[in-house]
């Protein structure tokens, strides 16, 4: 195919790629059909909707998506458990990862419990001294003083740790790929188990979470118990966790996420407003404010600092704990961006060195602080449209954590290394894994899973294609076409916003705002104004051309948005590339 606008190399060194020509026939076909505007109707042929099931999919309703928690093995029983365990005033531990994901599950459990005038105890595992999931020493300690421990986000390859909680039960509640043998729990609930249909295994463990607390208000409606907790009022967390844990935005989790942001927009949870508020949140929030200023302030805590911060406060009801817990957040993520910043320059170079043609771009190093290295993958996954695995060395072992790209099953494949001795061990999901490994596995290990992810096509497009869902003219990109286009949304896994590429713009300014942004005014022939911005790109090749331009036409690639300022809102098109005319 050729090259799309002609640019076969962009000021980022990327090939430019197309719609192809069957997908314009579909979208003619879509639009003058449904009536919807060009560009939307494009969309949703990319999301494979018929004509006769878009108003549906413009409008997903939670109520027909969200599926029957007992679809998942041992949902029954868990949620039995759990109603027990407050019938009975038992002492409940929850064990939570020290992720967004695992926060949230864990906030879901404990907003739910404190509604029916119960209180568990939290622990999430400090990432450096414990690792990732249970632990015996742990488990066991939890056990001497707890009947019933409940692990969110973890626990489904934690055999041996499961095996020492002694008298007390444990319930599973997880999303991350299963083994071929279950843990001694209770109840398993997790729906990327070996035996289960995989129907459901886009689900992140608070969505799980969700379901199971779905259940358990079922059958205390058909035990006759009240009160019911208002399940609804927790959908910001759901939509929280679903964004932050990359989860596909496809199916219920559509659904999920829009209703959460909606109950999000009404602030009724101090730990979440406050995060806001320091995060300069001041409007409606989006997926790009969970997953780019929410979640990673939550994450901090267990990247580099206290682990179990974030769930603290997302659980929490006090306004003043909640402010308290929120700042410190945002300490330690200034913090993360200090280290992040210093391992992301030291391992984009050694993959460059390496070369980014293959499937997998990695990069090792030794003294990388371990609570980076997974965000640091997904900057490099995001930069050679490659899945990407970052490992920090201590000496002959190292700790790692990879990010995939969508169609790309990782977990699965992080799975293998471990089954096969290539790895010391892993898990994960489809989108992102964590591995162990000694200096003398690093090269086989990196080496087969370079070509076990091959075989499912990663790699497959140019190492730095930028797809483009078709042009867009100033006088086209209006707010109302911005908001005609937010109705396929939310966008973010496996739902990406659309990209368009805007040609020949004439630029009448360029110029440096904020911390290094760029700032670009597009005037067409009749006077009519479309602005730009790209973020962190003013010290770039791309920002220093665009600033040193004097006169001639610009192909500019990006997208839509509407910019709200000081009470008025304007369309903007958020700048990726851009090449010359």
């Amino acid at each position: 195919m050729a090259a799309y606008l002609g640019v076969e190399e962009s000021l980022t060194g990327r090939r430019w790629v197309g719609p192809a020509a069957e997908e314009d026939r579909l979208a003619e076909a879509m639009a003058q059909s449904t009536g919807l505007p060009g560009p939307l109707a494009r969309l949703l042929v990319q999301r494979d909707v018929a004509p006769e099931e878009a108003q549906g999919f413009l409008a997903p309703s939670l109520r027909d998506l969200l599926p029957d928690p007992r679809r998942l093995h041992d949902m029954e029983p868990a949620a039995a458990r759990l109603n027990k365990a407050v019938a009975q005033a038992e002492k409940i531990a929850i064990f939570a990862d020290y992720d967004v994901d695992g926060g949230a599950s864990a906030a879901l459990l404990i907003r739910w419990l404190r509604t029916l005038g119960r209180e568990a105890t939290l622990y999430v595992p400090d990432r450096i001294g414990e690792g990732y999931g249970p632990n015996a020493p742990a488990i066991s300690e939890l056990s001497q003083s707890h009947s019933l421990i409940i692990c969110v986000d973890c626990g489904t390859l934690s055999h041996e740790a499961l095996a020492a909680a002694g008298d007390a039960e444990v319930l599973v509640l997880d999303h991350h790929l299963g083994g071929e043998t279950l843990p001694p729990a209770l109840a398993v609930v997790n729906p990327n188990r070996q035996d289960e249909s995989g129907e459901l295994g886009h689900l992140c463990a608070a969505a799980v979470v969700f379901l199971c607390l779905v259940e358990a208000n079922r059958q205390r409606r058909e035990a006759g118990q009240s009160p019911l907790p208002d399940l609804m009022g927790l959908l910001d967390l759901v939509a929280l966790a679903t964004v932050a844990d990359v989860a596909p935005l496809i199916g219920v989790n559509r659904a999920l996420v829009r209703q959460g942001l909606k109950i999000m927009a009404h602030r009724a949870h101090p730990g979440l407003s406050a995060l806001a508020d320091v995060a300069g949140v001041d409007r409606a929030p989006t997926p790009y404010h969970l997953g780019y200023l929410l979640g990673p302030r939550i994450n901090a805590g267990g990247r580099v600092g206290r682990a179990d911060l974030g769930a603290r406060l997302l659980a929490t009801d006090d306004p003043g704990e909640a402010r308290e817990l929120a700042e410190r957040l945002d300490t330690l993520n200034k913090e993360r961006r200090e280290i992040e910043s210093a391992v992301q320059q030291a391992a984009m170079a050694q993959a460059e060195e390496r070369g980014l043609e293959a499937p997998l771009v990695w990069a090792a190093g030794e003294g990388w602080h371990p609570g980076v290295v997974g965000i640091v993958a997904s900057r490099l996954k995001e930069a050679t449209g490659r899945p990407a695995v970052v490992i920090g060395m201590e000496g002959s072992a190292g700790k790692g954590s990879g990010r995939s790209v969508n169609g790309v099953d990782l977990g699965g494949c992080v799975h293998r290394l471990e089954a096969e001795g290539l790895i010391t061990q892993g898990g994960g999901h489809k989108m992102a894994a964590g591995l162990s490994l000694t200096v003398d596995q690093l090269g086989p290990a990196m080496a087969r899973l370079s070509e076990l992810l091959g075989r499912q096509g990663a790699g497959a497009g140019g190492p730095r294609d930028l797809r483009l869902d078709g042009l867009i003219l100033p006088t086209a990109a209006t707010v109302d076409l911005i908001e005609a286009l937010e109705q396929a949304g939310p966008f973010g896994a496996s739902a990406p916003a659309p990209r368009f590429a805007l040609p020949e713009a004439a630029l009448s300014d360029a110029r440096v705002v904020g911390d290094g942004h760029l700032k670009l005014s597009i005037r067409t022939a009749m006077g009519q104004r479309l602005d730009a911005i790209g973020f962190r790109l003013a010290d770039t090749p791309l920002g220093k051309a665009m600033l040193e331009s004097r006169g001639g036409a610009w192909h500019l690639a990006g997208r839509l948005e509407v910019n709200h300022w000081q009470g008025r809102s304007r369309p903007q098109l958020r700048l990726e590339d851009a090449a010359r005319a």
